[in-house]
């Protein structure tokens, strides 16, 4: 993988650049679709491409490890032969999910043992067997296992949190540079920064991380239930440390504002389940603000879902047509929200990338981070 910073913005830490991989490039800054368990939700696979114009695409190595199964996955070449997508695909380490599988986890030095949502059967994640479980999935970029602290933590735990969470990533880089990707390209590994809200725990974790030398970097732990203040205070503190000739990955953010204010603060790539979660529920985000479809007040409407010029979807979609669909609990209403809701995403950052380019990108981000969080 190569990542090349084409331009940086004069008033803010903003950067453009093209990142090379096996499966193609990816113009940032960027957003990811989430395809969990190696679908996009509510999408077709060809949409994902045509409607949304997505350039990359996350899967989930928890998810597809317990279903379909790496025998599966392997038979059909890698996820990209098993579900058709023929660009990029990162892959979570899984690290998140069982975070959240509170009660049923256990965690020690090996690893995590957890038991299956699916079926209650039991398992190990160590940083070793995540990266074999990744190599198999074949992502074009792969996440190093870590354990991701609540909010709020205790400094202790966090601390504790972290220092497990490095030495998982030195058995992570041992096992990926002991092993070769299996299906003919190369696979990038991005380790990742924690420490939760403390600043000096941000700190010495961005340095250990920026001292591995990694294609890429990533930063967890934040979008977890903290401020979106001390969410851009940490992002902006990591984004100083890690080095400015390689990718870096805010995970799990976010809304379109949170974007674009870490777009100014250095980072260059996203992902997150609002967009496609929020749209099977009829919010929808616009460049106008955001709609709620099932008002009462869309009842009347035949305007288009968006009126700034741009159609992320057929334009034949009004506003009333989206609230019946809803309404009569019809399948296309969601379909159409999450895809609608996806293009904006990928119209954002390729508007942000423009700007950027063009040298009037803050100016831009301070009238759009106004506007999008206008309740329609």
């Amino acid at each position: 993988m190569k990542f090349t910073l084409q331009n940086t913005d004069n008033k803010s830490k903003a950067r453009a650049g093209v990142i090379n991989t096996g499966h193609g490039d990816i113009l940032t800054p960027i957003f990811m679709p989430v395809g969990t368990a190696g679908s996009v939700k509510a999408l077709h696979i060809r949409d994902v491409a045509d409607d949304v114009k997505a350039q990359i695409i996350l899967g989930n190595t928890y998810h597809l490890y317990l279903r379909p199964g790496l025998d599966i996955i392997e038979q059909a070449g890698g996820l990209h032969g098993f579900n058709g997508w023929n660009f990029p695909i990162l892959t979570d380490s899984g690290g998140y999910q069982v975070y959240s599988l509170t009660e049923r986890r256990k965690m020690k030095e090996e690893g995590v043992t957890f038991q299956s949502h699916i079926d209650g059967s039991r398992h190990l994640f160590s940083p070793e067997k995540v990266m074999d479980i990744q190599r198999v999935i074949g992502a074009d970029i792969i996440m190093a296992f870590d354990e991701c602290p609540p909010y709020p933590s205790e400094y202790e735990y966090a601390k504790k949190s972290m220092e497990m969470t490095h030495r998982w990533l030195d058995r992570c880089f041992e096992r990926f540079n002991s092993t070769e990707p299996k299906y003919g390209y190369s696979q990038a590994l991005f380790p990742i920064v924690q420490g939760s809200t403390f600043r000096d725990l941000r700190i010495q974790s961005s340095e250990y991380i920026a001292s591995k030398g990694a294609e890429g970097n990533a930063i967890g732990g934040v979008a977890v239930g903290e401020p979106a203040e001390l969410m851009y205070e940490m992002t902006e503190l990591v984004c100083s440390i890690l080095p400015t000739d390689k990718p870096r990955y805010l995970m799990g953010v976010g809304t379109p504002a949170n974007i674009l204010e870490a777009i100014a603060l250095g980072v260059d790539m996203f992902d997150c389940v609002m967009p496609t979660r929020n749209g099977r529920n009829g919010m929808l985000f616009t460049s106008q603000g955001i709609i709620n479809i099932k008002n009462e007040k869309w009842k009347n409407d035949f305007s288009p879902i968006d009126i700034d010029g741009v159609s992320f979807v057929d334009s034949h979609y009004s506003k009333a047509y989206l609230r019946h669909l809803f309404i009569s609990k019809e399948m296309l209403g969601p379909m159409i929200c999450s895809n609608h809701n996806l293009a904006f995403y990928l119209w954002l950052v390729t508007k942000a990338r423009k700007h950027i380019i063009e040298g009037d990108f803050v100016n831009w981000k301070n009238q759009m981070v106004k506007q999008l969080q206008v309740r329609l």
